[in-house]
């Protein structure tokens, strides 16, 4: 585990693309293409501005992405797919991204568990939540489940979550379920890199970092089992762990 911390959001986003950037770039150079598992939310936004304008080869990049609302309209601005597309696929030529479209969920698990599954993802983009999920895995997270994507209820915090962020009008226009890549899945990412910025997620970082075991009541934890993880933080979202001894 390797922890960065940045001066603001926006020094965080570029110092987390400049790394995802280089180790894409070292990917292609070795096997001639790589695979990129991506997050979204509010806490991406500075990492995907800074992501596109970096050269990378990305016609040789497959992207996919963690998650996505049960029955979400891409037209809805709470819709991953479109999230995706406005910040990142439209402003660079990917070999092909895989989105999660959960119009007809079951076989939407059976292509995605085909596609993820055909070699290893190289470098994955994965945020902690408020909540400190990882993807929608909400606490309690299921650590054994081995399959790669599955339908989760979002507990409540999540779904303050998305409504504080600004996605939803309303708590009743949240979503109740979601389609989300597995605990499991996640970890066989050869690299993990996350990007949490802001004061809303500095609980959410000290209860990852200074739970004294690996827990399902905090999913990142999960993370610093990972063999490759680096965590980049701002000096909001650093704020608690001032003085904090780390396991």
């Amino acid at each position: 585990m390797k922890i960065h911390i940045c001066e603001d959001a926006k020094t965080l986003g570029m110092k987390a693309a400049e790394e995802t950037a280089r180790l894409l770039i070292q990917v292609i150079e070795q096997q001639g293409n790589a695979r990129l598992l991506v997050s979204t939310g509010a806490s991406q936004f500075t990492l995907f501005e800074a992501l596109v304008g970096l050269p990378v080869a990305w016609e040789k990049v497959e992207m996919f992405h963690l998650d996505e609302y049960v029955g979400m309209s891409e037209d809805h601005p709470a819709s991953f797919i479109r999230y995706l597309k406005e910040r990142f696929t439209s402003k660079v030529p990917l070999k092909a991204a895989h989105f999660l479209n959960t119009a007809d969920v079951a076989a939407m698990i059976g292509r995605a568990t085909a596609e993820i599954r055909k070699a290893p993802v190289d470098v994955g983009l994965i945020g902690i939540g408020e909540n400190a999920h990882i993807a929608f895995n909400d606490p309690p997270a299921d650590f054994q489940d081995t399959a790669a994507y599955k339908i989760v209820q979002l507990d409540e915090a999540c779904r303050r979550q998305q409504l504080r962020e600004g996605w939803f009008a309303s708590m009743d226009d949240v979503p109740q379920t979601a389609l989300t890549m597995t605990v499991h899945q996640i970890m066989l990412c050869r690299k993990i890199i996350s990007a949490v910025p802001y004061r809303v997620k500095a609980e959410a970082i000290l209860r990852t970092l200074t739970a004294p075991d690996i827990t399902e009541e905090v999913p990142a934890t999960m993370l610093r089992g990972h063999a490759d993880w680096t965590l980049y933080l701002d000096k909001e979202s650093a704020s608690l762990l001032e003085g904090v001894e780390l396991p």
